[in-house]
């Protein structure tokens, strides 16, 4: 738990932050969005930014949740998020903690191209047809969308963070060699479509993660607006 709230709070406001500065500034004069290439690029630039910051937090918060799977004697055993971190550093050496970092900076690019770049033509969308107004109502449906197309972009990259960050070391060498080979090893012995395996939970649990971050994320932009920008 420690780790995954570190991990939201470095990761999750780096991107959210960086995606709404761009949003805004690259906007029209008359505030109309930018359009929807735009908006993947920025969702691009802005999850690359936020995996960089995230990624120690990501390192522990996957070797944490690995670790009772382990035999007991392969253990880590780390008390919390800030221990794992030190010991990580002080054990492994300080780049330890961004291993994987290129893969996560990899699913990053293309979940937050995916999921704010949809989140944003969806809510787009929607107001268009003149069927909603910009209320909850229309960030829930919206949420709800980006969450399915997040799903299927973001599976196959995230099996390739998970195992690389979470991989061991057999007779010196390490387990995969790099992104690539993950992919062409569980292709090759588990089968193409295994890539998104477990969509369903995995959309059970991304898709009210989007909803609840896109909504608090519109009442936060609203009170701020609110309360500072028309001061």
């Amino acid at each position: 738990l420690s780790a995954g709230l570190l991990r939201q709070a470095t990761y999750t406001t780096t991107r959210l932050g960086i995606y709404s500065v761009l949003l805004e500034r690259f906007g029209g004069a008359d505030g109309s969005p930018p359009p929807f290439l735009a908006k993947a690029a920025m969702g691009m630039t802005a999850g690359a930014a936020g995996a960089f910051v995230g990624t120690p937090a990501e390192v522990a918060l996957i070797r944490m949740t690995a670790d009772g799977r382990l035999p007991p004697g392969e253990r880590r055993g780390y008390h919390n998020v800030f221990d794992a971190l030190v010991r990580m550093a002080r054990e492994e050496g300080v780049f330890t903690l961004w291993r994987g970092c290129i893969p996560t900076m990899a699913r990053a690019v293309v979940v937050n191209a995916a999921q704010l770049a949809s989140y944003s033509q969806s809510k787009q969308f929607l107001l268009d047809s003149g069927h909603f107004r910009d209320d909850i109502l229309c960030h829930f449906c919206a949420s709800m969308i980006s969450g399915l197309v997040t799903t299927a972009a973001s599976m196959p990259v995230d099996i390739v963070k998970t195992r690389i960050q979470n991989m061991r070391t057999i007779d010196g060498k390490p387990e995969y060699r790099n992104g690539l080979d993950v992919l062409l090893k569980v292709v090759r012995y588990e089968g193409f479509f295994s890539l998104w395996k477990g969509f369903t939970p995995y959309y059970a649990r991304l898709g009210p993660h989007t909803v609840l971050t896109f909504i608090f994320l519109e009442q936060m932009n609203k009170w701020y607006q609110r309360l500072f920008l028309s001061a």
